[in-house]
């Protein structure tokens, strides 16, 4: 058994954003929670997501949201290869650009963002307008991460705003991806 992670971004993932809905309707999928939603510690989130993937009873996928994706990246650097082991894929999606300067301030220690290869399978998608993120600099983090891109159009920051509800696109990914639990 898989158990899909969710990692949600800068002010987690409201009712109506994708990783709650699959929260609600996909067996064996946890949201890990963060102490501080608002002004996050680089290392304080890393901590939660090694702890959850530690005590998962299996083998994890990741499906990062905004900053989680910051965070899953980071996350590669520091995990512990036991902790690496364990991760079967991530599904990274609308990666905001924590360099950039119209990034919210608040956040402490997600810069650099981290621009070498993941150690593990990983697909990241982007849409056109996103404003977070160019779609240029999403390509560069998925080159460098070695990941596969998917540019789903004019999306907005995929996210409850966005209006994608369940998001089949999303999971139809995750199984084209071998990442399904």
């Amino acid at each position: 058994m898989i158990t899909l992670l969710t990692i949600p971004g800068l002010w987690s993932s409201g009712p109506d954003h994708w990783q709650t809905y699959w929260e609600r309707e996909r067996k064996h999928t946890r949201r890990v929670e963060q102490e501080n939603w608002e002004t996050p510690k680089r290392a304080d989130w890393i901590e939660r997501i090694r702890a959850a993937v530690r005590n998962a009873p299996g083998p994890v996928v990741l499906a990062a949201h905004s900053l989680g994706c910051a965070a899953v990246a980071h996350l590669a650097r520091q995990a512990t290869p036991s902790e690496l082991a364990r991760i079967k894929g991530a599904l990274l999606v609308a990666p905001s650009d924590v360099e950039s300067p119209k990034y919210p301030p608040g956040t402490d220690g997600f810069v650099p963002m981290p621009l070498e290869r993941l150690p593990f399978k990983a697909a990241v998608v982007i849409s056109s307008d996103d404003e977070w993120v160019t779609p240029e600099r999403a390509r560069q983090f998925a080159s460098a991460w070695g990941a596969r891109i998917v540019e789903v159009g004019a999306k907005g920051h995929l996210n409850s705003a966005s209006k994608l509800g369940s998001w089949p696109e999303g999971q139809a990914l995750l199984r084209d991806l071998g990442l399904d639990s």
